[in-house]
């Protein structure tokens, strides 16, 4: 099997420009592509994973990856996927946020001896003058047909600033730019982005008349019908310091059954033989396609080690296991008004839930326990030493955290 005959297989690819072309490219490690990856936060999270994967599988089979961190476009902000316009953010803070991804990429894509490239697209948007812009580039794009897409139509309603239209440019500016520094022949995008991804194609067209090509990937939906990387208490961050090994474990050992096996064959790297022998699994089951799958990102993230603990914690919290390394939270002095705490502040404390509206929703429905004991009062509090051997609170079946005093 290719590499793009497994893509197709693992159900990774929405659209492209051109398939026969790109098939020979990718199949002959000929491409040379980028993704890009907007700074708007300090750490990658999971929505940015299936990107990750993909790069890694192609730089496996030959193709040479650019991972593009778009330090100049963050100053603009992406509406796609917007009712609203982006917080604006300083270039110290983009400066900041690039740096941190650097270090996340490292561990999914090797950079060494030129086998990829990780380039900052403020190293040259930065610097480009308007009306150069305005007359070098500008002409290349219709008005009308940049209206029509569906980036852009979201926002109409609500009004879409001038600054955000130009965002398209900026993209199409920079596969522009690529190519012609770098010899990029190819861009990688989630589907929204497929507009995006179509004008700098054409750019690249209609001002050095050579062909450049597209592809878009599935944005994979969970149970929720959202983007991947959210749940009730926050984002899924790679960084365990913002999420947990054992947090990010649970998050795809929860995935709904309809999505376990869809999430399995694209952001695994099991073989598809292997994959294709669980289709027929059903009830219990995929309960342990869940575990394979909650094991296997967390191994790939975070590395084996931290993968075997999440999954012998998991396993000691909700079977018959021994102790479990619960991930724990500890409370400082700072956190206790007038010697204690109420459990609406826990909560939130722990991540457990996001706001003190949803620790009483949460609690009203029965879904909070402390050391297994159920809580029914939102106003309830506990003292220092209530939590100096710490407790382990609960948010419905499967949410721990273990709260502990300095």
């Amino acid at each position: 099997m290719t590499i793009y005959d497994e893509l197709v297989a693992r159900g990774l690819i929405a659209q492209v420009t051109d398939e026969e072309e790109i098939k020979e490219m990718v199949n002959n490690g000929k491409a040379v592509f980028y993704i890009g990856f907007d700074p708007t936060a300090d750490s990658l999270h999971v929505g940015h994973f299936m990107a990750l994967c993909l790069m890694k599988r192609l730089q496996m089979a030959g193709n040479k990856p650019i991972a593009l961190i778009g330090g100049g476009t963050a100053m603009v902000g992406d509406p796609s996927g917007r009712t609203d316009m982006r917080q604006m953010m300083t270039e110290e803070t983009i400066a900041h946020n690039c740096e941190c991804f650097k270090e996340q990429m490292s561990r999914f894509i090797d950079f060494s001896e030129g086998k990829a490239m990780m380039i900052n697209n403020a190293d040259w948007l930065m610097g480009l003058n308007y009306i150069e812009v305005l007359r070098d580039v500008g002409a290349c794009f219709s008005v009308n047909r940049m209206l029509s897409a569906e980036c852009y139509k979201q926002r109409m309603e609500k009004g879409l600033s001038f600054l955000e239209f130009n965002y398209m440019i900026m993209q199409s500016y920079d596969f522009y730019h690529l190519f012609k520094t770098y010899g990029c022949n190819m861009q990688f995008g989630g589907d929204d982005q497929w507009s995006n991804m179509l004008g700098g194609t054409e750019l690249i067209r209609r001002k050095l008349g050579k062909d450049a090509y597209a592809m878009t990937i599935n944005l994979l939906l969970n149970s929720e019908g959202k983007k991947m990387g959210k749940t009730q208490s926050g984002a899924v961050w790679l960084d365990p310091k913002k999420t947990s090994p054992y947090d990010f474990y649970q998050y795809w050992r929860n995935v709904a059954d309809a999505d376990v096996l869809k999430c399995i064959r694209m952001l695994t790297f099991l073989p598809l033989e292997e994959i294709d022998a669980m289709d027929s699994w059903e009830g219990a089951q995929l309960n342990k396609a869940k575990e394979i799958l909650a094991y296997e990102l967390t191994k790939l993230v975070h590395g084996e080690e931290e993968a075997k603990k999440a999954e012998a914690s998991a396993k000691a919290l909700f079977g018959s296991g021994a102790a479990a390394e619960i991930p724990m939270t500890e409370l400082t002095d700072t956190d206790f008004v007038d010697g204690v705490i109420d459990i609406g502040s826990i909560l939130v404390k722990a991540g457990l839930v996001p706001s003190k509206s949803e620790a009483r929703r949460a609690i009203e429905q029965g879904g909070v326990a402390a050391d297994d004991e159920k809580i029914t009062d939102f106003k309830a509090t506990f003292t220092k030493d209530d939590l100096k051997d710490g407790k382990v609170f609960r948010r419905g079946k499967k949410n721990f955290r273990k709260v502990i005093t300095k």
